[in-house]
């Protein structure tokens, strides 16, 4: 069981945080408590981590992580605080972005030789936004490799592409090279040629003629996962 002061301090962390601010200064945390030295404050910090309650994150300044929470701790009804204003705001958000989910049919990996309409896997979707999307037709690949690292495109990540027969130079495209080659590539169109530039310098750009090149798609954005 906690001590007064060191729930007091938990929720004071826990609300300010909640707020969507950093943990709130040694200083602030002094005088909320009614504590006359900060020395105090670190004996609450330390047992609060002891027991689970709460975690501090190396290098960073003021980076405590709340774990749990007081047994019996819960906003009251009506709070008018920050922190309460704050939670219900984002679990009405969080609602609203539930029902604007966009089916997006998930392609496979962009590999050479492939057709894009070859690399379909029937019934894979990927949901995104509708809010942040846009209007149009969209659909999702796996990108492999690392010819598009330097625009912050890396292997196993999923873009979004929107489906369009034409893009402006500098935008980064789905080409199709001679009805065959599916690659995602930054384009660049050049005394009636097209040259596709990755973004490694470890690769060279290619170019071709504008018959040998079809426009299947535009990057709208892209899905990284961290696992």
């Amino acid at each position: 069981m906690l001590t007064k002061k060191q729930r007091d301090l938990l929720i004071l962390i826990h609300e300010r945080m909640t707020a969507g601010e950093i943990a709130p200064s040694f200083d602030e945390m002094k005088d909320a408590l009614g504590l006359k030295s900060k020395s105090g404050i670190h004996r609450l910090i330390t047992a609060l981590v002891e027991r689970g309650y709460l975690e501090r994150l190396p290098h960073r300044a003021r980076a405590l992580e709340v774990k749990k929470l007081p047994e019996g701790y819960h906003p009251k009804s009506g709070d008018t605080s920050l922190a309460a204003r704050t939670s219900q705001a984002i679990d009405s958000v969080i609602g609203e972005i539930s029902q604007g989910l966009q089916q997006i049919p998930l392609y496979g990996k962009i590999a050479a030789g492939t057709p894009i309409e070859a690399i379909r896997n029937e019934g894979d979707m990927f949901e995104m936004p509708t809010a942040l999307l846009g209007v149009g037709e969209f659909y999702a690949l796996k990108v492999e490799g690392d010819s598009m690292i330097k625009a912050g495109i890396h292997d196993k990540d999923i873009v979004i592409i929107k489906r369009t027969e034409t893009v402006r130079d500098g935008e980064i495209a789905v080409a199709l090279v001679d009805g065959e080659e599916v690659t995602l590539k930054r384009l660049q169109r050049k005394d009636g040629q097209v040259i596709l530039h990755p973004e490694n310098d470890d690769y060279e750009p290619r170019t071709f003629s504008s018959d040998r090149v079809q426009i299947q798609g535009q990057l709208a954005t892209l899905y990284r996962s961290y696992r």
